[in-house]
């Protein structure tokens, strides 16, 4: 492959920073973001565990395909996952793709590779997390591709067993720094909400509509035991997996079951003053946005050029009847295997269509008409549409009460002494 690259170089940008002779600055137009999907077989094999890993679906369905080559090029980058150590470009070095594992901690490492690798440039580069996630029947199906313009960070919060909850409380998880589960957090990071650009997320979806999605009988089956209950009229859809535009919550902790869903549902709406609508369940999203955004402030990405596609391979809650066990272990959705395949048929329209109108739209970016950014404003793009404000609608700033856990030891830190 070192040949290959070394007369690759020609065609790229030449080369920042102090690089061996060999290296190249590689200038994508698209940077695909894939997760990472374990199905292991025997848990007691390392080897074999391994060796799954290395052929995570959501990354190999854009290899081998018609349209482009994502393996012509491969690069090695300082700081990426042991087990996905390089990333994918074609030849032109004008589509590449990372595989940054599941997880937070393992989103926010990888993608801070890569923004801070000098081996690229991204200042013009549109980002697509294109993945698979839960799905909520009260808004979409399973096999559907949905586009988020939130994410919220769902289980940063309080947690009590529900065995010991209050009989008022309608779930364990309440906000920090708050004592109930539907006040507004008093404790904030700066992670819980971020939103993306609703221009480009609309453009993307309207894309991703021109693709034909796949469906399975299987899952056909399955989502019609949810016609049960009107109020999963859309998990039901005798017509089939769709393209929805809604928003997607981020949780290490695999949750399931109708508890935990609608506990994140209610905190998306709190999170995002009533705007977002809670709709698929995902491991990785807000940890790759903090990172994406931190490479912001420092120039080296647009934060204005993020995609956030997720396809639904289940539902995050059982039809009526069905054991919450039963649904996340054990029953046949069917839908795993046309999620993933969505994500290359509705993803592949994206990925197109950025190309084909580059210089008429995307070349110098889709201007945001919506606030973009994190809840600090840290990009500076104004005031959030979500979040709370002082009386004079000033809004939040760093110096927010930190928790109490968050300064032991420390000397001088103001700390709230709840009565």
């Amino acid at each position: 492959m070192r040949w290959f690259l070394q007369s690759a170089c020609a065609a790229l940008v030449p080369a920042r920073f102090e690089e061996r002779s060999l290296e190249c600055v590689v200038k994508p137009k698209i940077f695909i973001i894939s997760m990472l999907y374990i199905n292991v077989l025997d848990k007691q094999d390392w080897f074999l565990t391994v060796m799954l890993w290395q052929f995570d679906p959501e990354a190999t369905v854009w290899w081998g395909i018609d349209e482009f080559d994502i393996l012509a090029m491969n690069i090695t980058v300082p700081g990426f996952s042991p087990l996905f150590p390089e990333a994918h470009c074609t030849a032109d070095g004008e589509i590449c793709q990372i595989v940054i594992g599941e997880s937070e901690i393992n989103a926010a490492t990888s993608i801070m590779a890569l923004a801070y690798s000098s081996r690229f440039d991204l200042n013009s580069t549109y980002f697509l997390v294109a993945g698979i996630a839960g799905v909520n029947p009260e808004v979409a199906t399973i096999c559907s591709v949905t586009f988020a313009r939130y994410a919220v960070q769902v289980a940063l919060q309080y947690e009590f067993s529900q065995l010991e909850i209050p009989s008022n409380f309608s779930t364990g998880y309440v906000p920090l720094g708050a004592t109930a589960p539907d006040e507004y957090p008093e404790n904030i990071y700066g992670t819980e909400v971020f939103e993306v650009n609703q221009n480009l997320q609309k453009i993307a979806a309207g894309f991703a509509r021109k693709a034909t999605l796949n469906d399975s009988d299987d899952a056909i089956l399955y989502r019609a035991n949810y016609a049960a209950n009107e109020a999963y009229a859309a998990g039901a859809a005798p017509s089939g997996p769709s393209v929805v535009e809604c928003d997607t919550a981020t949780s290490d902790v695999y949750f399931s079951g109708t508890q935990l869903s609608e506990a994140f549902s209610n905190y998306t709406t709190l999170m995002t003053n009533g705007t977002g609508n809670y709709c698929t369940t995902a491991q990785e999203d807000n940890a790759t946005l903090e990172a994406l955004m931190r490479a912001a402030v420092n120039k080296l990405v647009d934060f204005s050029r993020i995609i956030i596609m997720r396809t639904a391979s289940d539902f995050d809650r059982p039809y009526p009847g069905e054991a919450a066990t039963t649904n996340l272990f054990w029953a046949e959705q069917g839908a795993f295997g046309p999620a993933i395949q969505n994500i290359y048929l509705a993803g592949i329209k994206v990925v197109e269509g950025i190309l084909d109108n580059w210089n008429s739209t995307f070349a110098g970016g889709v201007n945001a008409s919506n606030y973009i950014g994190d809840i600090f404003d840290t990009l500076g793009y104004g005031s959030p549409d979500f979040g709370p404000y002082t009386y004079n609608n000033n809004q939040l700033k760093r110096s927010v009460r930190p928790m109490k856990r968050s300064v032991r030891g420390m000397k001088h830190m103001p700390v709230r002494i709840h009565a």
